[in-house]
Parts: structure tokens; C-alpha cells; sequence
């Protein structure tokens, strides 16, 4: 994250990878500087060699491929080569040398990827059993991109050890030229900030630099899978951490998930987006109506509460402006009932005190001794988003409405019953994994609801439980809602258009003639756009295929994000009797607005009506642009569940178009009226 000074320079964290800090000049929208920046020219012979070997091991990893087709295990393993030999290759091929001392690591990588190989091949892969700091990697669910992880492994580790070992997952710092091959050599020669004594410490990638929002919020998830599928890990010593922009990872991983970790450690970064900028950047963020209300994405003051159930220390240095973040957060906790335990450095600018650092491992190292409550006798959470609807033994099925918020307060009282008072919840399953449930197997479970009494399910014989709620009219009822054929928001299926690119997605390419040429020039632009930023800015390669392409194991398996109108894409032609949408040669009708269709051309989220289980987008990528590739801050959604743009005002680094007319569907993924502007957001 970079934060604004107020004096002439600040120096370059190296622990963080931070870049220099941003001024005035980040707040130009027309003048905005490439993220990533153009790298070093490579000499011509050092560009033929690497090609070479590049060209070389990509074909003898196909050739591993074929020799390990029977051997699972080690196959599995493949992508901890390919990490290696993937970080050279998008360097050489989008000119992402930054020194002319990569030009030696990225042999070193491409060499030590050739040994994986061979090492593979003849069964006994060496950096498995290794201690200390390992590069490896996995296959993304999302676009199958071969992505990084960097793990210090503890020198007390064994693969025979017979206890599971604690693990804290670290979020790097701001740094555009952290190409996955810069991060990878991080990762194969540094310990980093913190390693606690036995324990596994993970280095996430993060999909680059946006504060592992989106797909680098999925990374967290993926890369621990894959530590876990590896190393003997206790999943209830799990501790978030990070500084900086890493920090903010920190902050927003440890608002939306908070049963997940044991503690959290965050170190300065932002924790919401609107003061933040305003501070840092003398930037006034305010936008649409629908803007504001998305900041609750990811703005961690507004889950405040969920700090009830997961212990936090957190750190700043006493001169450092980033201390704004962490007295944001105290502000919301106290709100909420809370305090925040904040731990500041003496006179410390943008790093850790040593004294200080020492204090806060003394904390969270006590925390993680006495492990995670996993039953926790009350349960306090809240939400605004069914994609973060889960703390520890309580899980929110349905909101009144999304963007709004959702509370809920659940209170174990035993022998055999629950009190909970919820706000703005329509859906409840409260769960129990086996061996966890507290209840006297023997006697009846009653949940009392806002006041209502309702039987819950019996104890199951493992020591499990769960019960399901849904609320109709102002009434409980036990079990899940009738399904009626209609769609309704659920966790994954809620929007907004961003929510597509947190799973696997294809780019749907259109091949037929657009129904006029100004909508079919703006869709190739757009399109072509959407493609390259994704490997920009989430480091991975988008699936493309033509219209004509789609298979039914696609439908089954993607979110398909559409191209075109109904006349140049098929699948668009397909769906639309089934969306929210009327489009026609002659118009564009959301709702009871029509615009012209040589003019104007939509922009939405639903479910695919061919697998409802899935998304359509409609003619989106991401919807942050180059403007807020500048700040992270600024890495939040800006488009809600549709829009329509004007395309007589031409694309720039914050806008596809005119926005004309933007909204949210309702739970039920129907068209209601947009908000008016200067309405009470």
C-alpha cells in the first residue's frame, strides 16, 4: 500500500517491498502511470538464452506430464517446477525485469526447475522433507494459472513428526515490481519478518499487489489447501498477519473470516477506503450511491463486531500516518462494545520497533498456546454480503437485503438450547462438527429465535449438530426455504459483477456481426482490455474461447462472462429470454428505463440461466480500472449487480463509459428501481 507523505521522501521498506509513496500526482485520472511499470531492456543475447531454456523446459514439463500420467503423487508435485519456470517466462514475455541482476536469478529459477523435474521423474522430490524458506506452487480453481507460495518450514519439522504445527499466514507490502519471479526469489532465499518458533510460516503471493482482494483473497484460501494437503498443519492455530498494504490483507481477512484464524496480527496498511483517502491521499472518495455502499466489501470498520470472537493485537509505529488505520478500527470496536488491543512502537515511523515487535510476538505466541475456541459459547457476527457469512458455529443463509446489514447474536445455553436475536437475517444454519457439539445427546435441542421457540435437530451420534432456519413474513420456521424455480441470492451466487472472477471464469468471445458497429468496436476494446488487465493486475491467464466453443461441461464447470450483444454472441442470444433484460436491435430496457441500442450497451451479474449454479456477466472484466491501480485503497468494486453505459462517452482509467443507469438486484434477482441521486445511501 502506498501512503501519501507529507515530506520529501520516505526510504524503501525492503521486508515490505513497498514503493515509493504516492502524492498529488496519483490523483490525476488522465495522467495515470502503468501498473505494473515497464521493466529494464534485456540485452539480446541474454534474451535469446533465457528464451531458449524457457522454450526447453516447457517442453520437458509437458514430457514429465506423459512420464508421470501413472503417478499421481508425484504429478501432483508438478506445479512446484512449473512455479519456477512460469516466474521467468512472463517476465521475458511482458518485459517485467526490473534489475539487471534477475537476469542471473532467473537462470538459477529456470535450473532449479529443471532439477524439480528430474527429481520428479525419478520419484524423490528433495524440497518436499526441506527446512527453512521453499518456493512452491498450485493450480488456480480460477483461471488454472500456475500460481506461488513461499513457506518457511520450521527446522523441527518432519514428515513422520507425530503433532500437527501451527501456522501463520504473512501478506506482504506494496510493490508494483513484484513479478511472481521477484516474489519467488524472496521467497527461496528470505526467512522474513517473523518466524515463530515451530511453526510453518506462509508467504502469499496475494495474485501481486491488491492487497489480496478478490482473486487474491481466493489465493489465501488456495495456498493454504495446498500447505494442508502437504504438511501436517493444526487447523485451529491459525494466525493472519501482514504489514502495510499487508496490513490491510490483514485487517479484511480477519473481519470477513474470523472463525478461521486463532488470532490476528495486523501492522499498519488502511482498514477502510473513504477516511483513508481522504487522509493519505487529500482525496474526497466519494462517488455514486452504489459505490459507497460496496466500500462495505471491504471496508473491515464496518464488521467490527466480528472482532468479538477473534483475538487481535494490533501494531503501528507512533510516527507513522498508517496508525490511522488502527484507530479506525478501535473507534468502530468501541461502537460495537469492543477494544482493540493496539500495541505502538516509540518514536517508529513505517516499521516495527524491535522492542515492541518482541512484545507483540509475546502476545499472539500466548494467544496460540492457549488455541482457538472452537465452540465458543456466544457467537457475535456480522455481515453485509453473503459471501462473508460464516463465524465459527453460525452461518447466515439469506439478508433482507444485500448491502444492508445482517447481525446475528447466538448464545449457547446448556444443557440443550441456543438464544439467538438476529437483524436484517432471513436464513440461519447453526453447525456443530463432530466431536464439537456441547449438547446432552440425550435430551431435545431448542433454538429460540428472536423470541420463538422452534425444536432443533437432535444430536448426532458423532457429536455433531446442525439446524436450519428461514424466516417467512416476521415468522421463523425450522428447515430451508421452498424452492419456487426462481433464483435467490445465496453465498457465491449474490453478486456484485465482481463476485464472477472468484471462481473459474471464461471469456466468452462473440463471432457473429455485432447488431451495430459502435456497440461491436466498444466490445472488442472492453473485452481485450479485460483480458490483458486480468494478467496484469491477477498475474493469471484468462480463459477465452469463442462463442461457438462453449461446451456443456463449460456451462456445468465456469462462470461464463458474455461478449457482444444477442446478435454477435450466442450464448447471449440464449440466456436473454431468461434475464432482467430487454434487448433488441432498436433498444436497451432495464426496468422502466429504454435506451437506444446503437448507443448504449448493458453491464450485469445473474445466474446463468442455462446452470443457475453459475454466473453470466454480461460484457465486464473486473470493475476497477487503471486509476485505482494506483492505491489499493481504491481496489474496490465499482459496478453493482447492472449498469448501462452511454458509449458516447469513450472508456478512460475510471469508467467503461456514461454510466446511465446502475443498481442491485433484489435478493430474489429481480429489477428494482435504482436509487435516485441524493437519496439516503
Amino acid at each position: 500500500m502506498r501512503m501519501r507523505l507529507w515530506t520529501l521522501v520516505v526510504g524503501i521498506l525492503a521486508f515490505t517491498g513497498i514503493s515509493l509513496a504516492d502524492g498529488p500526482q496519483d490523483n490525476l485520472a488522465d495522467k495515470v502511470r502503468p501498473v505494473p511499470p515497464p521493466g529494464e531492456p534485456i540485452p539480446p543475447m541474454i534474451q535469446a538464452e533465457l528464451q531458449k531454456s524457457v522454450d526447453e523446459i516447457a517442453a520437458e514439463i509437458e514430457q514429465t506430464k506423459r512420464a508421470l500420467a501413472k503417478n499421481p503423487k508425484m504429478l501432483a508435485l508438478l506445479p512446484d517446477a512449473q512455479v519456477l519456470h512460469r516466474g521467468v517466462e512472463v517476465a521475458l514475455k511482458h518485459n517485467e525485469f526490473y534489475s539487471p541482476k534477475e537476469f542471473d536469478v532467473a537462470k538459477k529459477h529456470l535450473a532449479l526447475a529443471k532439477e524439480r523435474l528430474e527429481q520428479l521423474k525419478q520419484g524423490k522430490p528433495t524440497w518436499t522433507t526441506a527446512t527453512g524458506p521453499v518456493v512452491r506452487g498450485y493450480v488456480s480453481k480460477i483461471d488454472g494459472s500456475i500460481q506461488p507460495y513461499g513457506l518457511v518450514v520450521p527446522p523441527t519439522y518432519s514428515p513422520n513428526a507425530p503433532h500437527e504445527y501451527r501456522l501463520d499466514f504473512w501478506c506482504h507490502g506494496r510493490g508494483e515490481k513484484l513479478t511472481e519471479l521477484a516474489f519467488n526469489e524472496q521467497r527461496r532465499t528470505s526467512l522474513g519478518e517473523f518466524t515463530p518458533p515451530n511453526a510453518f510460516v506462509l508467504h502469499l503471493y496475494g495474485r501481486y499487489c491488491n492487497a489480496n482482494k478478490f482473486a487474491g483473497e481466493v489465493d489465501l484460501l488456495e495456498a493454504y489447501a495446498a500447505v494442508k494437503a502437504n504438511y501436517p498443519i493444526d487447523e485451529n492455530r491459525l494466525v493472519i498477519r501482514g504489514f502495510s498494504m499487508g496490513g490491510a490483507a490483514c485487517w479484511q481477512f480477519a473481519a470477513h473470516y474470523p472463525g478461521m484464524f486463532v488470532a490476528a496480527a495486523p501492522g499498519a496498511g488502511f482498514s477502510e477506503t473513504p477516511e483513508f483517502l481522504n487522509v493519505f491521499q487529500n482525496e474526497d472518495a466519494r462517488g455514486p450511491w452504489y459505490q459507497e455502499k460496496l466500500w462495505r466489501m471491504y471496508n473491515a470498520t464496518d464488521y467490527a463486531l466480528n472482532f468479538a470472537n477473534l483475538p487481535t493485537v494490533a501494531y503501528s509505529g507512533e510516527k507513522d500516518k498508517q496508525i490511522q488505520a488502527a484507530n479506525a478500527m478501535a473507534r468502530a470496536m468501541s461502537a460495537a462494545g469492543l477494544h482493540l488491543t493496539h500495541l505502538i512502537g516509540p518514536n517508529t515511523g513505517h516499521s516495527y520497533h524491535p522492542a515492541t515487535k518482541a512484545e507483540l510476538n509475546r502476545r499472539i505466541d500466548a494467544i496460540v498456546a492457549r488455541g482457538k475456541d472452537i465452540c465458543p459459547t456466544t457467537v457475535r457476527f456480522t455481515t453485509w454480503t453473503l459471501r462473508y457469512n460464516q463465524s465459527h458455529w453460525v452461518k447466515i443463509d439469506g439478508l433482507a437485503e444485500h448491502w444492508e446489514r445482517g447481525v446475528v447474536e447466538a448464545t449457547l445455553k446448556l444443557p440443550n438450547s441456543v438464544s439467538v436475536r438476529t437483524q436484517g437475517i432471513t436464513g440461519l444454519t447453526l453447525e456443530m462438527a463432530p466431536g464439537t457439539c456441547p449438547f446432552d445427546p440425550t435430551g431435545k435441542v431448542t433454538v429460540t429465535l428472536d423470541g420463538q421457540p422452534i425444536p432443533g435437530a437432535p444430536v448426532g451420534s458423532d457429536r455433531s449438530w446442525r439446524s436450519t432456519f428461514h424466516k417467512v413474513g416476521d415468522a421463523w420456521q425450522a428447515g430451508p426455504p421452498t424452492e419456487d424455480g426462481k433464483p435467490r441470492k445465496i453465498t457465491g451466487l449474490q453478486g456484485p459483477i465482481d463476485d464472477a472472477f472468484w471462481d473459474r471464469f471464461i471469456i466468452v468471445r462473440p463471432t457473429g456481426k455485432a447488431m451495430h458497429p459502435a456497440t461491436a468496436e466498444w466490445t472488442k476494446s472492453e473485452m481485450d482490455r479485460a483480458i490483458s488487465h486480468w494478467r496484469k493486475q491477477f498475474r493469471g491467464d484468462a480463459i477465452v474461447k469463442n462463442d461457438t466453443e462453449i461446451t456443456t461441461d463449460d456451462i456445468a464447470s465456469a462462470n461464463l462472462v458474455l461478449w457482444g450483444d444477442p446478435s454477435s454472441n450466442s450464448i447471449i442470444g440464449k440466456v436473454l429470454p431468461n434475464l432482467p433484460l430487454k434487448w433488441t436491435t432498436e433498444s436497451v430496457t432495464m426496468g422502466t428505463q429504454s435506451l437506444p441500442a446503437n448507443s448504449h450497451q448493458p453491464i450485469l451479474i445473474y445466474p446463468n440461466p442455462l446452470n443457475p449454479r453459475k454466473y453470466v456477466v454480461l460484457n465486464s472484466g473486473i470493475t476497477f480500472r487503471e486509476y485505482d491501480y494506483l492505491n489499493n485503497a481504491r481496489q474496490v468494486p465499482k459496478l453493482p449487480d447492472y449498469a448501462i453505459v452511454d458509449l458516447s462517452q469513450k472508456p478512460n482509467s475510471r469508467s467503461p463509459g456514461k454510466i446511465v443507469q446502475a443498481g442491485f438486484f433484489n435478493e430474489r434477482w429481480e429489477w428494482v428501481k435504482p436509487m435516485e441521486p441524493g437519496m439516503p445511501k
